[in-house]
């Protein structure tokens, strides 16, 4: 008897009685005791983190939107000590009502200066390092190393001129966060199941006429009204804006027999996706489909090698060469041919490419999630085809979450022939 894996769970958005969901709760024990062990297992005596996914994963808070970028939230996580949160303003008192995971006397106001816009001759970031070289003390760790993510030079200047040995903890909280749990990877497969949905929408409304912005904005409303917490990016691309990739979508008007292909970047209570399709407009060329048939053969390629203990390397040396495909090197066609890990950030690890996968491989192992990316630019010198799958590295191998179907060039509102 033949019989099939089922499909990755994405049950939907409610917390119900009847079905086993996301556990919030697990969630964010799992998320802390990663990050803890890899504080005990470094030569650190706390973490400082600013980059908002860390804080997210220590501290399981969020501020997005404006407030996102802006150097101003910080986390402080001691040897056995439970996380430390400065926040916006107001929102250290909606935590101590609203996150009670969290020691309300560990939640505070913080304000370092909106990317400088308060200028560090204020003192503030003066006054924060005291704080926390004063907390440092309390926990008996003032002496050992201070593992900080990103910073910005004058918060930096100032922890070292108080005394404070800084050290990256980026490279050590990526690490934490590289195997996913059940929790995560139902959450990512419920993102995609999401983006899944918008990509019908958009076969439906993609024909002459629209623009690529229009597709941005129809995915942008479809995906808020579904749940999504931040719509990162839409890449729309169409036409000769294929070829080369600029990135970026533009109001340019789709027109008869374009090639367009779309990135739909979003996150679902934190988790992403990164989820290329491409399409004909009304009718497809032979180069067309020649380039999309070209970019699924190494797209399925890449997954028929993944399984756990391969490494990175094995995974993109079945990836055309840069000059293969029109570049005259790896960093010319970085993001092409192209793998990064999807969690609570777009890209973090495995990053698998021939420009750093080769000399420094990363073995798969299970329970990583991350994006595989292939393009390839048709002989019309214009049109390309962009694909992409995310991929969950189980112990049978690996589940695609991407399930829009890409085996094949759609053509969308293909023209009446008439004979």
């Amino acid at each position: 008897m033949t019989t099939t894996m089922r499909p990755m769970p994405a049950p939907g958005h409610m917390g119900v009685d009847f079905e086993q969901r996301v556990d919030f709760d697990r969630l964010r024990q799992y998320r802390l005791g990663r990050a803890k062990a890899s504080l005990e297992a470094s030569d650190c005596g706390a973490f400082l983190l600013f980059d908002f996914y860390n804080i997210r994963y220590t501290t399981q808070t969020w501020i997005g939107g404006a407030l996102g970028d802006k150097m101003t939230r910080y986390a402080l996580l001691t040897r056995g000590g439970e996380p430390m949160l400065w926040d916006f303003g107001s929102a250290a008192r909606h935590h101590r009502l609203y996150s009670p995971w969290l020691q309300p006397e560990n939640c505070h106001a913080g304000m370092l200066g909106l990317r400088g816009a308060i200028a560090p001759t204020a003192g503030l970031m003066e006054s924060a390092v005291r704080q926390i070289k004063g907390l440092l003390t309390e926990a008996g760790v003032v002496d050992a190393p201070v593992g900080v993510d990103i910073v910005e030079p004058a918060f930096l200047f100032e922890m070292q001129r108080q005394g404070l040995q800084v050290v990256d903890a980026q490279q050590l909280l990526l690490d934490a966060r590289l195997i996913k749990s059940t929790d995560e990877i139902m959450l990512l497969t419920q993102a995609a199941a999401m983006v899944d949905g918008v990509y019908q929408d958009i076969v439906e409304a993609l024909k002459p006429g629209i623009r690529e912005n229009d597709i941005v904005a129809l995915a942008s409303k479809r995906l808020y009204e579904m749940g999504s917490d931040q719509v990162e990016a839409i890449n729309a691309v169409s036409g000769e804006r294929c070829n080369p990739h600029p990135h970026n979508f533009s109001d340019r008007l789709i027109r008869p027999g374009d090639q367009a292909f779309f990135d739909i970047i979003h996150s679902y209570n934190g988790y992403r996706t990164c989820y290329y399709r491409t399409f004909s407009v009304g009718s497809a060329t032979a180069s067309q489909r020649d380039a999309y048939a070209k970019a699924r053969e190494w797209m399925d390629a890449s997954i028929s090698v993944i399984k756990a203990g391969v490494g990175t390397d094995e995974v993109a040396s079945v990836w055309p060469a840069a000059t293969e495909f029109g570049f005259a090197n790896e960093m010319d066609a970085f993001g092409l041919q192209f793998g990064h890990g999807l969690g609570l950030g777009l890209h973090e690890r495995p990053i698998i490419s021939r420009l750093n996968s080769m000399r420094e491989p990363i073995e798969l192992q299970v329970g990583m999630v991350f994006a595989l990316e292939t393009y390839c630019p048709a002989a019309d010198g214009f049109s390309a085809a962009r694909i992409e799958e995310e991929v969950v590295v189980t112990e049978d191998g690996p589940r695609v979450l991407t399930l829009f179907p890409a085996q094949d060039l759609v053509v969308t509102n293909p023209f009446a022939v008439h004979s």
